[in-house]
């Protein structure tokens, strides 16, 4: 069964009235199918996902959207999370938590991919696939940190950044915002962005000091990449650069999505989120 649904999506000019594009079908929950955990990314949290999570929830989803630490509704501060361990705790203790015998597809986006990998380090038998949305994707031979530090984005535009305490910062400026990773999403969802970004950190030293993730647990576990085509700050041939150099099961492709694609295009994501939920149970 399937879930017609409409969606608001991206115009063709940055934050462009938004236009309601063609109805996207989105995959009802089959019987066993797995949970879906979504995982934001730098400086966003939870609610990110709303639209996404709206339209799942709709088709008979189950979803979570943990906020991880020092994001979103989250009360610590980001020096209460001086690790990158630390900041991915939320999602360990939700993996923790499942039933035995319970499985969820982890979805991550942008830096999300990171947390997504850890979780999948630490509980590779609670995951069914990991997605990666325009997310960093880290193999299994160089160190952690080896993605993050070989994206070449050199201009952050107003984004600030704090190198003098620990761990480092970075708070992403409302015209990088705009121009690098909301160009093509609705208005809205964008000016709910200057309300509730945060602080936060890509803990690029501490995962520098980890040794890679093991090809067998966080290597074992089925990946799924979905690229999106018109993202300003991890652009495409970099997207398909991280997944020649760590095997995925699947390669999806959502044409017109801007970095964030749970804005530009939630009906496509969640469609290609519920086919992944239904596949790899």
């Amino acid at each position: 069964m399937y879930l017609l649904t409409t969606a608001r999506g991206h115009g063709e000019k940055p934050l462009a009235s938004t236009m309601s594009p063609p109805p996207a079908i989105i995959p009802t929950a089959a019987e066993g199918a797995a949970r879906i955990i979504l995982v934001h990314g730098t400086g966003h949290g939870g609610w990110c996902w709303y639209r996404v999570a709206t339209l799942l929830r709709a088709a008979g989803h189950r979803v979570d959207a943990p906020d991880l630490a020092a994001s979103g509704a989250d009360a610590r501060r980001l020096r209460d999370a001086p690790t990158f361990e630390d900041y991915t705790r939320p999602l360990l203790d939700l993996l923790q938590t499942l039933p035995d015998g319970e499985r969820a597809v982890l979805v991550g986006h942008s830096f999300g991919g990171m947390s997504v990998a850890l979780a999948a380090e630490a509980f590779p038998d609670k995951v069914a696939a990991a997605v990666f949305v325009t997310a960093f994707l880290p193999d299994c031979t160089n160190p952690r940190s080896h993605v993050i530090e070989k994206l070449t984005l050199t201009d952050w535009m107003d984004s600030v950044t704090d190198a003098e305490h620990d761990p480092p910062s970075v708070f992403l400026g409302p015209e990088f915002l705009r121009e690098k990773l909301y160009q093509l999403s609705p208005p809205e969802d964008y000016t709910l962005s200057q309300s509730l970004a945060r602080v936060s950190s890509h803990y690029v030293a501490d995962l520098r000091g980890q040794p890679p993730f093991s090809e067998a647990r966080y290597g074992a576990v089925r990946k799924v990449y979905v690229v999106c085509d018109q993202d300003q700050a991890m652009l495409e041939p970099y997207q398909r650069a991280m997944i020649a150099g760590c095997p995925v099961a699947e390669v999806r492709a959502i044409a017109g999505a801007d970095h964030m694609a749970m804005f530009s295009a939630p009906a496509e994501l969640a469609g290609h989120l519920a086919d992944v939920a239904n596949t790899y149970a």
